[in-house]
């Protein structure tokens, strides 16, 4: 069970904490043995306020941003010559996030018992990945904890950085098509009924195209909101879809082979297997290890099964840059090549480290141009529906216009 505390010190401090313990007595006793004396001892989850506090937690999340934050905070506390669980008491008053100063808590607490700070970290999985915590446990082992935390906000903040460019991309013809299916649904609506009494009256024979737009404009104008529901529940069950488990190898297929997209998706991946292998590397991680946590870092599943590749080859002894060569078409050249002369001169982490340099700045401009490239393709796109309504309502008119010759 989960107990919080308020205990007051030899030095009289009054403290508070959060700690695991089998019952009231047993944590009382704890407290005890370590000099302190106990004032309060109440079971989490039994006041209203930890009721409330736990549903705020449960809402609220560990951003990005707030590791990165932390990282580079805690890093540069430590190397300034604070204690670790001074300076995470100090990182306590800093943050607003609830439920990272839960985790700060809880950290705290398993290191005045005796625990490490990797420890405490991989008791929250949903809030530090193994990434995280095998550098902080690598920068323990070696005695760098500052520096291993500097590589993992390092770590972190390029990544980051890269899915928020190709995301911000990626918005705006999200946006634009958004716009176009609404003003679509609503021209279909209100303007094609009208045009549709108009050739009804006339009598002319409507062809096909068009017979087809009047159906969807009389269902539409009928039933306008159950048009919405319909178009949103679509978009929900394609997302789920496209989320679910069993669709993942045909999806991250389908992203490879899409032209701009693929390539942009093959550097991505490229870049965080070269970034991730360095930083582990330099922290201390084994070779192996360093390649199980890089393959949880690749999202693509096509990366994935190349990196278990690389682990059983690496494992039977062949060198780490062979998977690479033997997979041309998900690394590009310069990746397998630079990890062969890194193995051959002894400096594998200076270049993967140079690698997700390059890549990295080749993202960056692509996806600054990327909205530019879309363009063209949304106006093509968009003029071809224009087109089609167009067409397909003028040309009765045309046929009437015949009739009169």
């Amino acid at each position: 069970m989960l107990f919080s505390y308020k205990i007051k010190s030899k030095n009289g401090e009054i403290s508070e904490g959060v700690q695991e313990a089998e019952s009231r007595l047993a944590l009382s006793h704890d407290l005890r043995l370590k000099g302190d004396i106990p004032i309060s001892i109440t079971e989490k989850g039994s006041t209203l306020s930890d009721k409330l506090s736990f549903f705020d937690n449960f809402l609220s999340r560990v951003k990005v941003a707030d590791q990165i934050l932390l990282t580079k905070n805690l890093g540069g506390m430590l190397k300034a010559g604070l204690s670790l669980s001074r300076a995470i008491s100090v990182l306590k008053k800093q943050t607003k996030n609830k439920k990272l100063n839960t985790v700060l808590t809880s950290i705290a607490s398993d290191i005045d018992q005796g625990s490490t700070f990797s420890f405490g970290l991989a008791k929250f999985p949903e809030v530090f990945s193994k990434l995280f915590v095998s550098m902080a446990r690598a920068g323990e082992e070696s005695g760098n904890l500052s520096g291993s935390l500097s590589e993992i906000g390092m770590t972190l903040e390029k990544s980051h950085s890269l899915t928020k460019k190709i995301h911000g991309a990626l918005i705006y013809p999200g946006v634009i098509m958004s716009a176009m299916v609404v003003i679509g649904v609503l021209m279909f609506a209100f303007v094609v009924p009208t045009l549709a009494k108009t050739f009804a009256e006339i009598g002319v024979e409507l062809p096909l195209s068009t017979r087809i737009i009047v159906f969807f404009g009389n269902f539409f104008s009928e039933h306008l909101i159950i048009t919405f529901l319909l178009i949103l529940i679509s978009s929900f069950a394609l997302y789920s879809l496209v989320r679910a488990n069993f669709m993942t190898k045909y999806i991250d297929f389908i992203v490879l082979k899409l032209p701009v997209v693929g390539t942009l998706s093959k550097e991505l991946n490229t870049a965080r297997t070269a970034r991730t292998m360095s930083s582990l590397l330099m922290s201390g991680v084994s070779f192996t290890r360093a390649i199980e946590i890089t393959q949880d870092v690749v999202q693509n599943i096509y990366y994935k099964k190349v990196l278990e590749e690389a682990k059983v080859r690496v494992e039977k002894g062949a060198p780490f840059s062979e998977v690479f060569t033997l997979n041309l078409n998900l690394y590009p050249v310069m990746m397998s090549e630079m990890v062969q002369v890194g193995e051959e001169t002894g400096k594998l982490s200076d270049m993967l480290l140079q690698i997700a340099i390059f890549y990295e700045e080749e993202i960056e401009n692509k996806t600054k141009n990327l909205s530019t490239i879309i363009e063209p393709v949304l106006m093509v796109f968009i003029g071809a529906g224009v087109g089609f309504f167009t067409i397909s309502m003028i040309s009765p008119l045309y046929s009437i216009l015949g009739s009169i010759k």
